[in-house]
């Protein structure tokens, strides 16, 4: 598979170790034992006006988005958890953990309505994320928590202990199940957000990945209802790291897997095959946090060396790789020459291939042959040969209406009002063609095409998780 990855920027602001980083869809929050949140807009990697944010006493844990990307959550060895407006840098509240324990750990639900911040203690506590108060309390037998992530149909959460126990939490805190995952005790654990196939009677499943002091990454299945009850399951182990892996985070299409160890490196796993695709060696010393964009594929890592690294995958994700190597492009216009004696093929007109690739035949010349060309121009002399190519041109060029027609909006670039095929988010946060943006750019004044207002940076960034979107929509409507 080609090389999909480069490091695009160095963030090196902090002070003291890097402990953790998160994505909103045009933000990256970073926070370190220097007692600081920073915030950065994804546009250009700038240091937002606000930022640094300071209100924690000591050493900041964790950080973590609302589902808007309005509220950032922080957390502390102070014993709060602190909620911010990500807009203007002020405090929305402050969140005192019942015992005063170092809080560890914060995680919204993927509605945001409930905020999860876990201690050093062992208490975990439910908050109510828009009034503030505490909803639910409760603690584990052992150890402390110091990872946590929610299902993301919010239905459950699961936490993990310096112990190594992982445990799963229904929406009202009832415990629902304890097992020792890793010996040495538990540093992190995300969920895919994709459900794993082949759930039955409308269960779902979903897939956990935990990591540990213990060298290792796990790969659990979860299933849960309120009527069927709750399964967990060990799938496998991913291999590669040669010390305590501290961090994992699955891409937000669930395609990839990263982690970050103890070793200085950053391995980048299929989730499908489980093989390595890449290890990243850039960081001096601990790799202490992962995170991938939600709406790019953008991926930060952060390590004690104090820097978080900025890293974008230009090619395709391991799913697309694949698409890519074994199927035609999905519209006949974008076909090329071998793309078209492929069709010729699989239409049983193997014996114009040759004719065809001597008059340097693409999809675009393919749809605009005509029953005179076919003649006159290829020299086809059979009749029933010709009226075949026709008859199959016009399949074509249905299935290209039909396509068309069908199109969401989401995929139509607001400039050319077609398909997008290689879409960049702009830093009005629309997302746009890429070379009609660039010609947008060139041509007018650094203003929006869909608010007017003047465009604060002209960086544009490829929309990935659009593009998979796109690809899968012309798979499933190609068929």
């Amino acid at each position: 598979m080609k090389n999909m990855v480069k490091l695009i920027h160095t963030l090196a602001d902090h002070d003291d170790d890097v402990n953790c980083c998160a994505f909103s869809s045009s933000l990256l929050a970073t926070c370190s034992l220097d007692k600081t949140i920073r915030l950065y807009s994804l546009s250009d990697f700038s240091e937002l006006p606000h930022s640094p944010l300071k209100s924690h006493t000591y050493a900041v844990h964790c950080c973590c988005f609302s589902a808007s990307g309005h509220i950032l959550a922080s957390c502390s060895t102070d014993g709060t958890t602190v909620l911010w407006d990500t807009q203007n840098g002020q405090t929305l509240a402050v969140l005192e953990q019942p015992s005063g324990s170092p809080v560890r750990v914060c995680r919204f639900s993927p509605d945001s309505t409930c905020l999860v911040s876990g201690a050093a203690d062992g208490t975990v506590v439910l908050w109510n994320a828009q009034s503030y108060k505490l909803h639910r309390c409760a603690s584990v037998k052992d150890g402390s928590l110091v990872a946590c992530a929610f299902s993301p149909n919010g239905n459950f959460f699961v936490t993990g202990s310096s112990c190594g126990d992982l445990t799963v939490w229904d929406d009202k805190m009832r415990c629902l199940h304890s097992e020792k995952a890793h010996d040495l005790g538990i540093t992190c654990c995300d969920f895919s957000s994709q459900p794993v196939s082949g759930g039955e009677q409308g269960l779902q499943f979903f897939r956990l990945a935990s990591c540990g002091q213990d060298c290792q990454i796990k790969i659990w299945v979860i299933s849960f209802t309120h009527t069927l009850g709750f399964e967990l399951k060990y799938k496998s182990i991913l291999s590669g790291h040669c010390a305590p892996v501290l961090t994992c985070a699955f891409s937000h299409d669930g395609q990839m897997l990263v982690s970050g160890s103890v070793d200085k490196s950053v391995i980048v796993y299929d989730t499908n095959t489980e093989d390595i695709l890449h290890t990243l060696t850039q960081h001096t010393r601990y790799v202490t946090t992962c995170a991938f964009a939600p709406n790019i594929l953008l991926l930060a890592t952060g390590s004690m060396d104090k820097t978080v690294n900025i890293w974008q995958f230009d090619l395709e994700t391991p799913c697309q790789a694949r698409i890519a190597e074994d199927q035609p492009k999905q519209f006949t216009e974008d076909w090329s020459e071998d793309d078209v004696s492929n069709w010729l093929c699989a239409q049983g007109l193997k014996d114009l291939v040759g004719i065809f690739k001597m008059n340097n035949i693409d999809g675009r010349e393919l749809l605009n042959l005509t029953k005179e060309s076919l003649a006159d121009d290829l020299k086809i002399e059979s009749l029933g040969l010709r009226s075949k190519v026709l008859r199959k041109i016009e399949e074509l060029r249905t299935k290209m209406k039909t396509l068309s027609s069908e199109i969401p909006d989401e995929f139509i670039c607001p400039i050319t009002r077609e398909l997008m095929k290689d879409p960049v988010i702009a830093s009005d946060g629309y997302s746009y063609e890429k070379e009609a943006m660039e010609n947008w750019i060139s041509k007018k004044k650094r203003t929006s095409p869909m608010t007017n207002l003047v465009l604060p940076s002209v960086v544009l960034i490829p929309n990935r998780t659009l593009k998979m979107a796109i690809d899968r929509w012309l798979e499933t409507h190609q068929k």
